[in-house]
Order: C-alpha cells, then sequence, then structure tokens
C-alpha cells in the first residue's frame, strides 16, 4: 500500500477548509465567551480508569487504547471531551457556585459513528455546571442555536432549523419497579430507538401493565406540539413523567428563531442523559448538527454529583453543510530587498492585510488568496492599487 494512503474515515484538511474551519471555530468561540464560558483545554488522553469513568459501555468501545510506555499503565485517546471537563470542574477548579466552561478540540473515534462521517471529529462544546434550573437548560439551548447563527446556519429561509427535544426521566420513570437485567434494558432502548413496535410488544409482554403500556405508546409519540397533549393522555400519570412533560412544555416555549419538535421514544445517548436532551438539525445535513441535554449524574465518579447541561458539535462536519468560502482577498507584492518596500509590506501585514510575495518565476501559482490589489511603485513609493 502506498505511503500516502491513509486509514478509513481519516482525511487531510486543505486550504480553504482549513480556513473555513479555523475561522469558525474563533466564532464559535466568541459566542460562548460573550455569555461567560471560560475555555478550557484538557488532554487528548488519559489513564483509561478516567477517561471511561461512568460514561457507559457506547464511548468504551469508541476509545482507542494504548499502553503508556512510562508507567505501563493503560491510556485511551478521547471519543468525548464532556467526562474531561466534569474531572476539571470537579477536582481542579472546585468552585462551590455555577461553572460556565468550553473547549473546542480533536477527538478520536475507533469507528465512524455513521456513514461517511469522520473518525477525527472537531469538537466544540459548552457546558454548565452547578444549576439544576430550567434556565440553564434554557441557556443553553440559546447558545446552541447563537452558535449556529453566528456559524450562518439559522436565519436562512432554505436552511430551516429544528429543535427536537426529549427527556430520558420519562423511560426511567416507565422503568421504575420493572424487574429486569441491564441487557433487556439495552434491548427495549434499542426497539424504541428503531421505533420497533412489534419487537417492543414482545419484550415487554410480562411487565407491569402500567410500564408496558407506556413504553409502546412512546413509539407514536413524536411530531409537534401536540404530542407532549398526547403524551399527557397516554402515558401514566407519575412524577417523573409529569415532571419531564412540564420542563419539555416550557423550554419549547423559551426557543427562538428555529421550529421545535418532539421524540420522546429518541435514546440516542441514554446511558448519558438524566434528563431534558436535544438535537438541532438542518438541511443538508445527515444527522443532528448539535446534541446536547442534562447530565447530572456525569460528575459523580469525579466525587461531585452536581447538576450538569451542555452541548457539543464537530466543526469539521458544520463546514461541511456551509458554502464554501470565497478566495481570501490579498496584495500582491513583488519579491525584492528594497527596505522601503519591504517596510511597507510590514506595515500592511501589521495592519491585518494579507500581502503575499510572488517569488520570482512563480507570477500565477497562488491558490488560496484572491488578489485584488498590488503594491506598484509610484514615484519612489509603494502604494497599493486595485488590480
Amino acid at each position: 500500500m502506498s505511503a500516502w494512503v491513509l486509514p478509513d474515515h481519516i482525511a487531510d484538511v486543505l486550504p480553504s477548509e482549513a480556513r473555513h474551519i479555523e475561522e469558525l471555530r474563533r466564532q464559535l468561540l466568541d459566542t460562548a465567551r460573550a455569555f461567560g464560558y471560560e475555555l478550557v483545554m484538557p488532554p487528548l488522553l488519559e489513564h483509561l480508569e478516567s477517561l471511561l469513568s461512568g460514561t457507559g459501555e457506547a464511548l468504551d468501545l469508541q476509545t482507542f487504547k494504548l499502553v503508556d510506555q512510562l508507567s505501563g499503565r493503560s491510556m485511551g485517546l478521547r471519543a468525548d471531551t464532556t467526562p474531561q471537563v466534569a474531572r476539571i470542574d470537579a477536582h481542579l477548579l472546585n468552585r462551590a457556585g455555577v461553572t460556565r466552561l468550553c473547549y473546542c478540540g480533536p477527538v478520536l473515534h475507533t469507528r465512524p459513528d455513521r456513514p461517511h462521517a469522520t473518525r477525527e471529529p472537531l469538537q466544540f462544546g459548552a457546558e454548565i455546571y452547578g444549576h439544576a434550573g430550567l434556565e440553564a437548560d434554557t441557556e443553553i439551548l440559546r447558545l446552541s442555536l447563537d452558535c449556529l447563527n453566528a456559524a450562518g446556519i439559522t436565519g436562512r429561509a432554505q436552511t430551516p432549523v429544528i429543535v427536537d427535544m426529549a427527556d430520558a426521566r420519562i423511560v426511567r420513570s416507565l422503568f421504575a419497579g420493572v424487574p429486569v437485567d441491564a441487557a433487556a434494558i439495552a434491548r427495549v432502548h434499542a426497539a424504541l430507538a428503531a421505533k420497533d413496535a412489534s419487537g417492543l410488544r414482545e419484550l415487554t409482554a410480562d411487565f407491569p401493565a402500567q410500564s408496558r403500556d407506556g413504553l409502546r405508546a412512546l413509539v407514536q409519540l413524536y411530531g409537534d406540539a401536540a404530542v407532549l397533549d398526547e403524551a399527557a393522555k397516554v402515558l401514566p400519570d407519575i412524577a417523573g413523567v409529569r415532571a419531564a412533560l412540564s420542563d419539555l412544555r416550557q423550554l419549547a416555549g423559551r426557543i427562538d428563531g428555529a421550529k421545535v419538535s418532539f421524540d420522546l421514544a429518541d435514546l440516542r445517548g441514554y446511558a448519558y442523559y438524566s434528563g431534558m436532551r436535544f438535537g438541532i438539525y438542518t438541511s443538508g445535513a445527515s444527522d443532528a448538527l448539535v446534541r446536547g441535554g442534562r447530565y447530572d449524574e456525569v460528575g459523580a465518579v469525579f466525587g461531585r454529583n452536581r447538576p450538569a447541561v451542555g452541548f457539543s458539535l464537530d466543526v469539521r462536519e458544520l463546514v461541511g453543510v456551509l458554502p464554501a468560502q470565497p478566495l481570501r482577498a490579498a496584495i500582491r507584492a513583488p519579491w525584492s530587498d528594497a527596505e522601503e518596500l519591504n517596510k511597507t509590506i510590514t506595515a500592511l501585514r501589521s495592519r491585518g492585510e494579507t500581502v503575499v510575495c510572488v517569488l520570482p518565476g512563480h507570477d500565477s501559482e497562488i491558490d488560496e488568496f484572491h488578489c485584488d490589489r498590488e503594491l506598484v511603485e509610484l514615484g519612489g513609493q509603494w502604494c497599493v492599487q486595485a488590480i
């Protein structure tokens, strides 16, 4: 095999796309900072027991593992940054009040999570620790939409944005008191996620009537706000279900600039979330651009089981659904050792201009930049002129 062939689902990022990704990364971090989020930079690899603590089997299977040559201990390359941020909140910051943190860095997956996806996403995320109320959930939803707005996704008629919501407490409440093991629960979760009504009937045949009927009803509970009214009628009137439906209704009323839908059987990340969860979709994307929700137990294994809510997205995937950027405007300059020319070039670059010096014999080889101006000498002075 040729030495330049990369592994499956791993790819180089070439200049125009790389510039777009980097500019978008800065926009997202600036948007989070405007909300008061502090940037953290967790390491790419950690001891395995720390990296996978409390994350569930799914993340374990997605994690590349290796042996540390210094200590002999097992280490992992992170497949998700949220557990690391929970560790930072619990042990390094250890603040008593609300903590807002954001991050942006690569993660690695052993397998792509869907066809044509990269195994090396550039994950951006933001998280609030320390507040259990709907105010934190609302802020996270609004920040995620503002991030898409900053990227240029929202606000375009041809690109409708849909926030799809669910709540992990509904299924948890329906399982309360049901004498089944973890494997049986996982099979029910899979049937719900696939909306496999016949499989669900078979799996829940021996469940208590309240749990059985409630789980079966979930398969049909998806659509607009009317779904919440229907759910209140057909689901058992128990505290966890009532609280979840009430919270979803309130949060939906606080979302501006996007259509809201519900899929109460959507259990992606069920081992992760403890309450409201959401995905944000738009045309041109094969899956949700943003995923997030409440995961209050995420810090428990680090000794701080406090409220947490957040979201994440793949910057590379986000760039993939945006229009390609035009070439960056630049100034063309001749290559010379002339002192005045080089002073002029330095002054222009210090003001933020891109000045490309054309090497001798390579007049037409500038690919990433559109040189719409050039430096020319007029009367002994170097001046910028339109081309």
